[in-house]
C-alpha cells in the first residue's frame, strides 16, 4: 500500500540532494497489468543484444545475460533511486550507429570493450557538464532542424544497414520467415494507420496493440518452430548471472582503460547520442504534460537537470562494470506512453504514475534474468528480437526525421548527412550535417528563410516598378 498523497503534489519519498527515492511497496503499489507487461516485453527486449555480445565481443551466454541483468538493474532504479517520472531505456536510435562504429573500427573484444567504455563517460560526462550548467537545454533550442533530422535519419539508415547488410549472413539469412513475420506483425500494430482505426471499434485489438514488441515475439515463437528455423531447448533450473566473470572481462579496472584517441574518436558519436537522448526526454515531458489535465491529483516534477545528472551516473556505473554503449538512456518512449495512458484514466486504475512504472520495472529487481527456463525458451528468439528492434528502430526514426526537416532543402540534408553518418565515422557524418545545414539554410529554419527572401523579392519587384 503507497504511502497517503494530498491532493496536487507529486507522490511522498525520501529526498537526497536532487533525488528522491521511493520504496517499493511503501511509497508504491504492485500493479500486475504492468508488471506482467514488463516481464514479456522488457525481459525479451533487454536480451536482444545477446547474440551480440555472444557473437562479437567475446562472452559466453550466461556472460551476456549477466552483462543485461546489470544493464536492466540499472534501468530499473532510474525511478526508484533517483526519482524520475519517465519509464527508462535505452537511446535506441543511437544503437546501429554504435555498432557500426565499434565492430568496424576495432578488432578485438577487449579494444571492443574499451569504446564501448570511452562512448559511455563520454557521454557521461556531457550530461554532468550540460546539465549542471543549463547549456543543454540552450543547446537543443540552437540546433538547426536539418541538422536534426541528419542525426535521426542516420540512425534509421544504419539499423536497416545492419538488419538487411551487415548482420543479415548471420541473423536475417539464418531465420528469415520468422524473422520478417516477426516485424510485420509489429509494423501492423504500432504503425499501421489502419489498424489504429479498427482498434477504435474492437477493443481486444485495442489491447493487442498496447502490447508493443510482444505480439511480434509471439508470431515468431509459433511460426519458427512450423518452419523449422527455430528450435527449443529449454533447461530447468536457475541461473547465477557470472556478474564477476563479466567483470574480468569487461571492466576498464581489468583490461585497461581506453586511450585517450579513443575518448576523442568516440566523442562524435557520444554527441549525437546526447542529441537523441534529449529528443527523447523532451517527447516523455510532452507525453506526462498532455495527460497532466486529467489527473489533477498528482503532479510529478520535471526536471531537467536531475535527469541529465542521473543519467549521468547510471552511464558512469555502466561504464565501470558493464559497458554496453547506448544503454543507459532516459525514456522508453513507446513504454512510458502505455503506463500515462492508464495513470491518466484515474486514480481508480493507478494511484500515481510511479507505482505503474515500478511494477513495470519489477519494482526494481530483473528477477527474470535468474529464470533459466525463461532463458534458454528465448535464446533461439534473440537474434530476431535484435533485428526487430532494429527494424522498428529504423521505421521510427524514419518518420521522426522526415516530421523534423519541413522543407525539400532540409530533407536533402538530412539524406546525404545522414548516409554519411551511416558510412563513415561519426565525426565525418556530423561535420558533412554541420557544414551542408550551414552552407544551404543557414542559422534559420529553411521556411523561415524562405518567407524573409520571398519578402525580400517583394520588397525588390515594387521597388523596380516604373514610377507613373
Amino acid at each position: 500500500m503507497s504511502t497517503p498523497r494530498a491532493t496536487g503534489p507529486e507522490q511522498p519519498g525520501w529526498d537526497w540532494g536532487p533525488f528522491t527515492f521511493r520504496l517499493p511497496f511503501y511509497h508504491t503499489r504492485l500493479y500486475w497489468p504492468e508488471f506482467l507487461q514488463g516481464i514479456a516485453l522488457a525481459s525479451a527486449t533487454g536480451l536482444a543484444l545477446v547474440p551480440m555480445m555472444t557473437a562479437h565481443f567475446g562472452l559466453t551466454f550466461e556472460q551476456a545475460v549477466a552483462m543485461s541483468f546489470v544493464h536492466g538493474f540499472l534501468i530499473g532504479i532510474a525511478p526508484i533511486v533517483f526519482g524520475e517520472p519517465y519509464a527508462p531505456g535505452w537511446v535506441t536510435p543511437a544503437l546501429p550507429l554504435v555498432l557500426t562504429f565499434v565492430l568496424t573500427g576495432y578488432e578485438t573484444p577487449t579494444e571492443r570493450f574499451q569504446a564501448m567504455t570511452a562512448l559511455t563517460l563520454d557521454l557521461a560526462f556531457m550530461l554532468a557538464v550540460l546539465g549542471l550548467t543549463g547549456l543543454g537545454r540552450r543547446f537543443m533550442e540552437w540546433l538547426p532542424a536539418a541538422l536534426k533530422a541528419s542525426l535521426v535519419l542516420g540512425a534509421a539508415i544504419a539499423s536497416f544497414k545492419r538488419v538487411f547488410i551487415d548482420d543479415a549472413p548471420d541473423y536475417l539469412f539464418a531465420q528469415p520467415i520468422t524473422t520478417i513475420a516477426a516485424c510485420a506483425v509489429c509494423l501492423l500494430f504500432i504503425f499501421s494507420i489502419p489498424f489504429r482505426a479498427l482498434k477504435l471499434k474492437y477493443r481486444p485489438l485495442m489491447v493487442l496493440g498496447s502490447l508493443g514488441l510482444l505480439p511480434g515475439f509471439l508470431v515468431a515463437a509459433a511460426v519458427g518452430p512450423l518452419v523449422g528455423e527455430v528450435s527449443y531447448d529449454i533447461q530447468w533450473g536457475i541461473l547465477v548471472p557470472p556478474v564477476h566473470e563479466v567483470w574480468q572481462q569487461v571492466s576498464p579496472f581489468v583490461i585497461g582503460w581506453p586511450s585517450w584517441e579513443m575518448f576523442l574518436a568516440a566523442a562524435p558519436l557520444a554527441f549525437i547520442t546526447y542529441i537523441i537522448l534529449f529528443g527523447d526526454l523532451v517527447t516523455a515531458n510532452e507525453i506526462t504534460r498532455e495527460a497532466q489535465a486529467d489527473r489533477p491529483d498528482e503532479t510529478p516534477r520535471i526536471d531537467t537537470t536531475r535527469t541529465h545528472l542521473s543519467v549521468a551516473l547510471r552511464n558512469l556505473a555502466m561504464g565501470i562494470f558493464a559497458p554496453f554503449f547506448p544503454t543507459q538512456g532516459s525514456v522508453w518512449a513507446g513504454v512510458h506512453v502505455v503506463i500515462v495512458q492508464r495513470w491518466r484514466q484515474g486514480s481508480d486504475h493507478m494511484d500515481s504514475l510511479f507505482s505503474g512504472i515500478h511494477s513495470y520495472y519489477f519494482m526494481g529487481i530483473p528477477f527474470i534474468y535468474f529464470l533459466l527456463p525463461l532463458l534458454t525458451g528465448l535464446k533461439p528468439l534473440m537474434g530476431i528480437a535484435l533485428s526487430l528492434t532494429l527494424v522498428l528502430t529504423g521505421f521510427a526514426c524514419a518518420y521522426v526525421a522526415m516530421a523534423i526537416a519541413r522543407h525539400p532543402t532540409e530533407r536533402g540534408i538530412a539524406l546525404m548527412a545522414g548516409m554519411a553518418l551511416a558510412i563513415f565515422e561519426p565525426w565525418v557524418g556530423l561535420l558533412v550535417g554541420i557544414v551542408a545545414s550551414v552552407a544551404l539554410v543557414g542559422s534559420r529554419d529553411a521556411e523561415a528563410m524562405e518567407e524573409k527572401i520571398a519578402a525580400q523579392e517583394r520588397a525588390y519587384r515594387e521597388a523596380r516598378k516604373p514610377r507613373s
